[in-house]
């Protein structure tokens, strides 16, 4: 097995994660607490959530997903922007960590009671580049044995995530997966055409989605 970037993710994440598990005192250094970023400027907890997770499952879920994901989109990103790819799909998924619980830290800067953990919105940042990548792609849902075409997948999550995350009765971060999933497209978009790579992620979402239809 080739050891990628995807693959190193996954291993540090499980290794903290499964640490965590048992020590409660790395879970509450590491875990995302707003108040302790706003007054103790630690801000290093926008990162540090994505290496711990609330159990084995939500652990399991998440790093399948990126195994899924991961890899494809590391390639991707090497074929558009060439020896640099690697690294930005790295930035990319180091920087969606932080930049999809802002929303959240806005919200719950006073809020005691409110913590957040997981890569779940990292991860959907990488799913969301492999759909904008290739839209016709199909996912599979835990299951559910019939694929779904990503640019219906993409909307239908949003929606429910939005719908989910408004509702606010679960313990769940929905709006971490809704800004993780929007920067994961930006990024992809803005890279693209800020280092003037020739490729047009809205000409090949659009052909892709033609293509399918034939």
């Amino acid at each position: 097995m080739t050891i990628t970037i995807t693959i190193i993710i996954i291993i540090i994440t499980a290794v903290i994660s499964f640490l965590a598990f048992n020590n409660h005192e790395l879970m509450d250094k590491l875990i995302f607490y707003p108040p302790d970023i706003a007054k103790r400027k630690q801000w290093y907890r926008f990162f540090s959530n994505g290496l711990i997770h609330a159990d084995i499952g939500h652990l399991a879920f998440n790093m399948i997903s990126l195994y899924f994901f991961g890899d494809f989109v590391n390639r991707a990103f090497s074929q558009i922007f060439g020896s640099s790819g690697s690294l930005l799909y790295l930035v990319m998924y180091i920087s969606a960590l932080a930049i999809c619980l802002i929303p959240t830290y806005i919200s719950n800067k006073e809020n005691y009671y409110y913590r957040s953990l997981g890569a779940s919105g990292a991860v959907s940042a990488v799913i969301f580049a492999g759909i904008l990548l290739d839209p016709a792609n199909k996912l599979y849902i835990f299951f559910i044995p019939i694929g779904i075409p990503g640019f219906i997948f993409g909307p239908l999550y949003l929606i429910i995530s939005a719908y989910l995350s408004k509702k606010g009765t679960s313990h769940i971060n929905h709006s971490a997966h809704i800004w993780g999933a929007l920067y994961g497209i930006a990024f992809l978009i803005v890279m693209s055409f800020a280092l003037h790579t020739g490729f047009n992620p809205f000409d090949n979402f659009i052909q892709s989605i033609q293509s399918y239809f034939r």
